[in-house]
């Protein structure tokens, strides 16, 4: 097995290059940077594998989202680290090294859209393509400092994306302001399902409580402006034991997807991966059907404690993460502590299929901290727009906004 590189270059070996736009657009003079699931025409897509790099042949097309912002103006400046196969959340790739987190350089920069967002956390990109199927984008956004959204399921087309799981894998991305969060919006949303503004702010108290007690005297000033801006503003109880049925329902229906998807190609390959990744990529292989048909039916009870259902104007307010991005040489046990600690989080919007988006509004034992907004499944737009007011209200900005937008 190769020796992990101590890179932190957002961009994968080899991949930094310049194309220019296919058409001029809303995003003329700004520059994209896309994670190494996307196809890019004229360049092979890696996943965050050399092995499986070295299978693939050129793409022919851009990714659909990645032609959409070519169209609207953007620039390509590169293919970014990803975590292999897109199969953590940590953003450490065995191969490649870690990308800066320029936040925090002592701490891990979260995964598994981890270059796309240290591209445009250094100020390498305005604005980072990722995917996220289990908090890949959010959790990067919530540690580097950044805004980022995970879109609704199936609001974006998947064309020329590396699949993982495709009952959660969506587009998002990342970017400093909320304002440009939401112009990227306009070139790869469709219009919203419905029209009613989001009005009644739906906070899940017994979830702060569960960050340090340091973590919500930090949001407090959030929650204010969050108070002011909202019609209606009430406390709500996720229950815990909700999160862990939902948390068991994505990992078993998540894994016999990623199985179906690469177990053959694993299996008769024997590619090489970072140990965590090959274990995990071992064990999705043990699943069974009934593994699978128990996940669908605590899916299927978990979407019954929906809190949109009767409330289609609710926006959720709940932790993006319960602390700060864990620092840099965490063991193995500790790191799959995390990870089951996150994916207890960001699993309600993968299982809702709803889109949440990460604002960055606080600081936590030095680095980025903030927490997350949630809206029903169609609602992506209007969840932008709310987003950019909570920035424009409380001062709000990603790690470097203001000196590149001085720049």
């Amino acid at each position: 097995m190769s020796t992990p590189s101590p890179s932190n270059d957002p961009f994968v070996p080899g991949e930094r290059f310049r194309l220019e736009p296919s058409s001029v657009g809303t995003l003329s003079g700004l520059t994209l940077a896309v994670k190494d699931i996307f196809d890019v025409a004229g360049r092979r897509t890696g996943a965050g594998n050399p092995d499986w790099l070295a299978a693939q042949s050129p793409a022919t097309n851009h990714a659909w989202a990645v032609e959409r912002l070519s169209r609207a103006g953007a620039t390509i400046v590169g293919k970014t680290v990803t975590d292999e196969f897109a199969f953590s959340i940590m953003g450490e790739n065995h191969h490649y090294g870690t990308p800066l987190n320029p936040a925090a350089p002592q701490r891990i920069p979260g995964g598994s859209s981890s270059g796309s967002a240290s591209a445009v956390a250094q100020g390498l990109a305005d604005i980072g393509l990722g995917s996220d199927t289990g908090g890949s984008v959010r959790v990067p956004a919530a540690f580097c400092g950044l805004f980022g959204i995970r879109t609704t399921h199936g609001a974006i087309p998947r064309d020329g994306v590396f699949p993982l799981a495709q009952s959660f894998d969506t587009v998002g991305w990342f970017a400093r302001t909320a304002d440009l969060l939401s112009l990227a919006g306009d070139q790869l949303l469709p219009p919203d399902a419905s029209a009613p503004p989001l009005e009644n702010l739906l906070v899940a108290e017994n979830l702060f409580a569960l960050a340090p007690s340091q973590a919500r005297s930090a949001l407090e000033p959030v929650f204010g402006v969050l108070s002011d801006l909202f019609a209606h503003s009430n406390p709500i109880t996720v229950g815990t034991d909700l999160l862990d049925l939902g948390r068991e329902a994505f990992r078993l229906v998540q894994g016999r997807e990623i199985a179906r998807n690469h177990g053959a190609w694993v299996r008769s390959t024997h590619p090489a991966f970072g140990q965590d990744i090959a274990e995990r990529l071992a064990w999705v292989q043990t699943l069974t059907d009934r593994d699978e048909a128990r996940g669908q039916e605590l899916w299927r009870e978990f979407l019954g404690h929906t809190p949109f259902a009767e409330n289609p104007t609710a926006v959720l307010c709940l932790p993006t993460t319960l602390g700060p991005a864990p620092l840099k040489g965490a063991s193995p046990d500790e790191k799959n502590a995390g990870r089951i600690a996150y994916l207890r989080l960001t699993c309600l919007a993968g299982l809702l299929g709803a889109p949440q988006a990460h604002i960055p509004c606080a600081s936590l034992e030095g680095a980025p901290f903030g927490l997350s907004l949630v809206a029903a499944p169609g609602r992506d737009r209007a969840l932008l727009s709310a987003v950019r007011a909570v920035s424009q209200a409380g001062g709000y900005a990603g790690y470097r906004a203001k000196e590149a937008c001085s720049a």
